[in-house]
């Protein structure tokens, strides 16, 4: 890789050239995701358990349908928050603003909402499962 007149290494500005190059930034973006923020880890954690009651639970192709419909919803609206707060506090720093907070409120919100949508799919999926059992 060349270097810069400052001996630092040169940073890419431009488009990907190659799928693999994409995918390897995608790669570190999940890892990001992962290393820095705690709610995607709480998550995906909650995700995890999810999967785990539904292979106990024995579910059905439509349950797990179901179901992964809702933790990867989870997952990508934290994804989206994520990237909502990052943008914002690029762009205004240390200073306050009011649409600022209204833009992280509002990807907050989403977040809810999915979690949300999470816990009544959850409770639609894995109760009738629960009730097979007994």
């Amino acid at each position: 890789m060349p270097m810069a007149s400052s001996d630092k290494p040169t940073r890419q500005t431009g488009k990907n050239r190659a799928f693999r190059q994409s995918l390897g930034h995608a790669v570190d973006g999940l890892k990001a995701l992962y290393r820095y923020e705690r709610n995607f880890r709480k998550h995906l954690l909650v995700g995890s358990l999810a999967i785990v009651a539904g292979v106990i639970l024995r579910l059905t192709l439509n349950e797990w349908l179901w179901l992964t419909l809702a933790i990867f919803l989870v997952l990508i609206a934290e994804t989206l928050n994520t990237i909502v707060e990052a943008v914002v506090d690029l762009v205004v720093g240390q200073t306050y603003h009011d649409l600022a907070k209204r833009a992280k409120d509002v990807a907050a919100g989403g977040v809810l909402l999915a979690a949300l949508f999470a816990v009544v799919v959850g409770c639609l999926v894995m109760l009738p499962a629960l009730s097979r059992w007994f």
